[in-house]
């Protein structure tokens, strides 16, 4: 199954009666409020709002980075809290090119939640009935069991991957905060050793992603002969990654994981390295 569902396709599932969760992901890095405020004037009628900061992140500690992922346990509650069971269709949406909604896929699909999908093109592609009443979550039935995250990479593994050089590290910033220029979200510039850049805009075009067969060549040309199961997704803080991981398996292109820290935690201790 695709990761991503087209407006079209969505519309006939729910006009179907399939049972179907809509979750806006809506996020502003710089004003954390606004997202939630755009569900609150207008949203996919019957969607929930779901916060990159309260949902799809844990408590920060100052040396974990900016959206650390929040424990098994915690997520299996918020999924439970959420109406995320396991029969359910979730379909993540956004409107800043499904960068937030990759997060909600990729959390999902890695504590076992395989009917999980992002709307292609996010709520410019939307074109069905909207609301503007906020939609209070309807709780599974059951508590839902905590899973570890399958596919997290975590820093012990990415700091001996700078000189075993066993997998290959891409990191989602633009090409200036990758080098270390223009760095407004971080203390610190630059990125790990031994990365390389791939801007996870270059997924996209406009406001939907590229065709499967043009991400498989671009990441092909990217990857060269490396494995797709031997690269390590990162970014500022584990969110971002996540798309340049669904474009991968968008391609078919499966296997890759994610650091989650990401930038973030890695420059939160001096004594790594950088490059820039």
């Amino acid at each position: 199954m695709t990761p991503l569902i087209t407006a079209n396709q969505l519309e006939e599932i729910i006009n179907s009666g399939e049972n179907v969760l809509l979750c806006d992901c809506r996020f502003d890095l710089v004003n954390p409020k606004a997202g939630r405020q755009a569900y609150e004037e207008s949203h996919m009628l019957g969607a929930i709002y779901v916060d990159l900061d309260q949902d799809l992140s844990g408590s920060k500690t100052g040396s974990n980075g900016r959206h650390p992922l929040p424990s098994p346990e915690a997520w299996a509650q918020t999924k439970t809290r959420l109406g995320m069971h396991a029969n359910t269709l979730v379909v993540a949406y956004d409107k800043q090119g499904s960068v937030y909604a990759s997060r909600l896929w990729w959390m999902l699909k890695a504590t076992g939640h395989a009917n999980v999908r992002v709307l292609d093109g996010g709520l410019d592609a939307w074109n069905g009935p909207m609301g503007s009443v906020p939609r209070k979550p309807s709780p599974a039935p059951q508590p839902l069991a905590p899973i570890p995250y399958f596919g997290l990479v975590l820093v012990d593994e990415v700091v001996g991957n700078i000189s075993s050089k066993k997998n290959l590290l891409i990191d989602a910033r633009s090409n200036d905060r990758f080098h270390g220029e223009n760095e407004t979200l971080d203390p610190i510039g630059g990125h790990i050793p031994g990365e390389i850049n791939h801007f996870f805009k270059d997924n996209l075009s406009a406001t939907t992603f590229k065709t499967p067969e043009q991400l498989y060549k671009e990441f092909l040309e990217l990857l060269g002969s490396t494995k797709a199961s031997d690269v390590i997704h990162s970014c500022g803080s584990g969110v971002t990654a996540c798309h340049n991981l669904l474009a991968m398996e968008t391609a078919g292109l499966k296997g890759s994981r994610l650091y989650a820290g990401s930038w973030s935690e890695w420059c939160s201790n001096p004594g790594r390295p950088i490059e820039l």
